[in-house]
């Protein structure tokens, strides 16, 4: 029998855990295994925010693929894919083309601006390592611009955070903790700075325990956030934003627009051809695509449904990671022949959103709930515990959090 190729598209949390187990599981001798990515590096996206608040530097979100994988057992290929067919069977690279026996589409997501007008053009997103990094050098441009101009500009000085989901609030809680900081280095007083998160819901962090919520709000506003719950974002210029409320419009001056409020699915799974529902692969229980079954999903651009909501399983790091050892599991048993597949039982060990550095809030084991310092903690080890499962105890030493206390 002849060496399946394996190609995996995507070095985020799905592609690179896939990867690392597949090292595990398979032979040179029994698959030729490429990984493809964009980058040298796959990233922490779930530290983006902090990043873009400047409240943690881009290098380590950052970890070398090299200090993961084995390139004796991994083909890394670093280019960007233009398109995939999975008639042919074949990836098209901007340098390049590859066939593949198996593929697996980990390739991620991307901001969904719902056609508000101008949103495209003008606000900025924390998409990856250069949108962070962009946010946080456009951020203190403002500051260190705003004292150095005849006419003092209060759009310089707004930020506005669209989205009160899990990356809207965490960028707001990490922005709380470091507009102090700018004030001083930039002589500005902090009652002049305004941080608005804007939210169409009815409440910030829909579906999550209102309890934790109105903690989340309190310890927010009480750091000077302002929230504005059902409010619609209508248009998004490059000064300003106009939101509406209660059928009043409210124009709010501001060069700095993040828009955290939606992401769907890489726009090239749509394009392959692959059946989608909502821009995503509904896949089959083994994580196949149901009309491509060389065709394994993970990730951002698959879509599970909750038996009991009725409703698809929110994108997250952990839902990735999980499927991605079943998806190594899987490919490996095919690999070697086999054809008794095992099937995707998401195991939901809870859920902690960070509200700066030494606060968060939480539901873990079940039902417990966590908010303060605790919750903080937890937010931690959960970081490390991914650190720990992907390059084991030398990578988590390396680019662990162990800032317990403070």
């Amino acid at each position: 029998m002849n060496k399946p190729n394996i190609v995996i598209l995507g070095a985020g949390y799905g592609g690179i855990m896939t990867t690392v187990k597949l090292q595990k599981k398979l032979g040179v001798n029994d698959a030729h295994i490429t990984l493809v990515n964009k980058h040298d590096y796959h990233y922490q996206t779930t530290w983006l925010h902090e990043n873009a608040a400047g409240t943690l530097h881009q290098d380590r979100t950052r970890l070398p693929i090299k200090d993961v994988v084995d390139f004796s057992k991994i083909n890394f290929v670093q280019d960007t894919v233009v398109s995939f067919n999975p008639d042919e069977k074949q990836v098209i690279l901007e340098n390049g083309q590859l066939d593949y026996d198996y593929l697996v589409v980990a390739l991620g997501f991307e901001a969904a601006t719902f056609g508000i007008p101008g949103l495209l053009e003008n606000a900025f997103t924390i998409n990856n390592i250069n949108s962070a990094r962009l946010i946080r050098e456009h951020i203190e441009y403002n500051f260190a611009k705003y004292n150095n101009e005849a006419e003092r500009k209060q759009e310089r000085l707004n930020i506005v955070v669209g989205g009160g989901g899990f990356t809207g609030i965490e960028f707001v809680g990490e922005l709380a903790n470091r507009i102090p900081e700018l004030c001083k280095e930039y002589d500005i007083d902090r009652s002049q700075v305004r941080i608005i998160n804007v939210e169409a819901a009815p409440t910030v962090l829909p579906g999550f325990d209102p309890a934790l919520v109105e903690y989340a709000m309190n310890a927010l506003e009480a750091k000077g956030v302002e929230f504005k719950v059902g409010a619609m974002l209508k248009e998004c210029t490059p000064n300003s934003i106009i939101i509406e409320k209660d059928e009043k419009r409210e124009e709010i001056p501001t060069n700095t627009t993040v828009w955290a409020a939606g992401v769907r699915a890489n726009s090239l799974v749509e394009e392959s051809g692959l059946e989608v529902n909502r821009g995503k692969v509904e896949v089959q229980a083994d994580l196949r695509a149901p009309s491509h079954p060389e065709v394994f999903v993970v990730g951002d651009c698959a879509l599970i449904m909750n038996e009991e909501t009725g409703r698809p399983y929110p994108p997250t790091a952990q839902i990735a990671i999980q499927e991605a050892e079943v998806a190594a599991h899987n490919l490996a048993i095919l690999a070697g022949g086999g054809s008794q597949l095992e099937t995707f039982t998401y195991n939901d060990r809870g859920t902690v959103a960070s509200l700066g550095h030494d606060d968060a809030i939480g539901v873990v084991f079940g039902d417990k709930k966590l908010f303060g310092w605790s919750a903080s903690v937890m937010k931690k080890v959960i970081d490390n515990r991914y650190l720990l499962k992907l390059g084991g105890i030398g990578l988590l030493l390396k680019k662990g959090k162990f800032n317990f206390f403070g």
